[in-house]
């Protein structure tokens, strides 16, 4: 049972997932500011302000920083791992969500000419970031790492 102990202690996992969780609730309650209305889907759903990976990622690379030296492998795996998702949030994911959106519109269209020949499809809209929501991510990851670094070191 020892690997459970390692697993619920180990400060690297708490740091990355609680600036995960951390992210995600503060995308629920923006979401709610701004749509009027509570929806919990956000707290696991991708896109939105702020970003859960890019805090996640940025989370962990400071960590591994802070507590490796950024000498370290770990540090460099983190780092790059980092760099690529929060690239990759502001790229390819965004681009989906655009296209996603386009194609809902198209399919509403095209179901108000010809009903019966469209099957009922709802793509996910967000799915990607605006670089803004990226950057605010990575600055509570940033904080949440120094944070626990304190805390738990």
């Amino acid at each position: 049972m020892d690997w459970l102990y390692d697993l619920v202690t180990n400060p690297f996992l708490l740091t990355g997932v609680g600036s995960w969780f951390i992210a995600q609730v503060l995308k629920v309650i923006i979401h709610a500011i701004i749509y009027k209305k509570l929806s919990f889907e956000r707290l696991f759903g991708d896109g939105g302000m702020p970003s859960g990976h890019s805090a996640t990622v940025s989370s962990l690379a400071v960590m591994c920083a802070l507590v490796c030296g950024t000498g370290s492998v770990e540090f460099a795996i983190a780092a790059i791992l980092a760099i690529i998702v929060c690239h990759d949030a502001t790229g390819v994911r965004r681009e989906t969500g655009k296209q996603a959106v386009l194609l809902n519109e198209l399919i509403k269209a095209f179901k108000e000419l010809e009903e019966d020949k469209l099957p009922e499809v709802k793509l996910k809209e967000f799915v990607g970031h605006t670089p803004i929501q990226v950057i605010f991510g990575i600055l509570i990851g940033v904080g949440n790492a120094f944070i626990m670094y304190a805390v738990l070191f």
